[in-house]
């Protein structure tokens, strides 16, 4: 049965070394998306990546940061109202420059829908940053 209603409270929490994902919508449970809040920490920012498969769009809730973008990054200040758009492939990063964290809603598109991807769930994307950058899984995922 589809769900319509996903509410923020029933969010999963992914506590990885360089930001937090709270994980909103699985891409399991959508066409062509997934949806999470991110969360980082005056001074954290995730590593400079790219997503082959979908374009994300960013909405700042609450703090000030820098987005990088590119690979020798271009940078652009961010703030609560801002709306970002990261097209596929296109390497990028976040960070939180501010005293306070950085909140931003992040909506990924996935260019090809759900049976055209690699990673059909937001739990096997995270197996493979994981498996990636040298992370514990078992530390990684924090249930509400």
């Amino acid at each position: 049965m589809a769900r319509y209603v996903f509410r923020t409270a029933d969010a999963i929490r992914y506590r990885f070394p360089t930001h937090v994902n709270d994980l909103l919508m699985d891409r399991s449970e959508a066409e062509t998306s997934e949806v999470f809040i991110v969360v980082l920490q005056p001074g954290e920012a995730p590593p400079l990546h790219r997503h082959p498969d979908c374009e994300q769009i960013f909405y700042v809730l609450e703090g000030t940061g820098v987005l990088e973008v590119g690979e020798t990054p271009d940078r652009y200040t961010v703030r609560p109202g801002d709306l970002v758009r990261i097209p596929p492939n296109t390497s990028h990063r976040m960070v939180c420059t501010g005293a306070e964290p950085v909140r931003y809603l992040s909506v990924d598109a996935f260019v090809e829908g759900r049976g055209a991807r690699a990673e059909p769930t937001w739990e096997t994307h995270v197996r493979a940053m994981c498996k990636e950058y040298g992370w514990d899984i078992d530390q990684v995922r924090i249930r509400r």
